[in-house]
């Protein structure tokens, strides 16, 4: 008799365990849900403000669809607002500007991390001190070296401004990683032949492929993101980006807002596609990069 209501009140505990935990789920998913709407609102009220005219822009709702949805608000800015030509620049400067920046960051991390060398502490203290530099401050003294070496309205100043002030993320991410890899792997390299360059690019390189897709997605929204150095360094259309090619639609007199929303609305496609491709890798990455030993 005492060993059935035992039970029972142990099952009851048990059920009551699960209701609390199936009750913390729900709210659980629900907070998620609403966290995710509010994460997508800014993008479906984006696409809404590119369809329409200036008159809807001010007149409707702002989540309320077009009466007549201007599909040609994306024809004009590519072809008329010479955006082409802007979303080209911002590609192959992201591109470029990234690669480089993860290449010589890995590459410092590496020896920072790997070697056994005098001033290594030094020079990974200069890099984190690097980061508490505002961008605001350095924009005089850049323009005027970059005009000393005939780089103003050149894209390179932009590429070196930005390898420049990646590098100190970018070194802090791959840190954690770096200190976490295997040192047996590296000397089993060695023993067999290897040099340090074939250490590197042919064994710790490719094991860092998660972190390195972290620093990578960090770095191109910052790259395809930024806006001062290009309106600092840049004056003609042929080497502008994105960023500032919105200008483009407004006018001393009027704006054309449906233009200016499609414009947005490009610029954001590239950096949305790369980040949910990459996502996994990057939780991976930041996960990875933050335990050492």
């Amino acid at each position: 008799m005492m060993s059935g209501t035992a039970e029972q009140l142990g099952g009851g505990a048990k059920n009551s365990r699960a209701g609390l935990v199936s009750l913390g789920y729900t709210l659980l998913y629900i907070v998620l849900i609403a966290v995710a709407i509010l994460q997508v609102f800014p993008l479906v009220w984006l696409l809404f403000f590119s369809l329409k005219n200036n008159q809807e822009v001010f007149n409707l709702p702002p989540l309320s669809l077009p009466m007549n949805p201007r599909w040609e608000n994306y024809e004009k800015v590519w072809s008329a607002g010479n955006i082409d030509v802007y979303f080209l620049n911002s590609v192959w400067i992201t591109v470029v500007t990234t690669v480089i920046t993860i290449v010589l960051g890995s590459l410092v991390t590496y020896a920072i991390t790997r070697m056994k060398w005098k001033g290594s502490s030094f020079v990974l203290g200069l890099f984190m001190v690097a980061m508490m530099i505002p961008v605001h401050s350095t924009l005089i003294p850049l323009f005027s070296i970059f005009n000393k070496l005939h780089l103003i309205d050149h894209p390179l100043s932009l590429i070196l401004s930005y390898v420049a002030f990646n590098m100190p993320i970018t070194i802090m991410i791959l840190l954690g990683f770096y200190y976490a890899l295997p040192r047996e792997v590296e000397e089993a390299a060695v023993i067999d032949g290897c040099s340090v360059n074939r250490v590197f690019f042919r064994i710790v390189l490719p094991m860092t492929g998660s972190v390195i897709a972290t620093t990578g997605i960090i770095n191109m929204i910052y790259n395809w993101n930024e806006f001062i150095f290009v309106n600092t360094f840049i004056s003609s259309d042929a080497y502008k980006t994105l960023t500032v090619g919105v200008q483009n639609f407004i006018g001393q007199y009027t704006t054309d807002w449906g233009a200016i929303g499609a414009t947005l609305m490009i610029s954001i496609l590239p950096i949305l596609i790369a980040f949910l491709f990459l996502s996994d890798r990057i939780v991976e990455g930041i996960a990875a990069g933050s335990v050492k030993g």
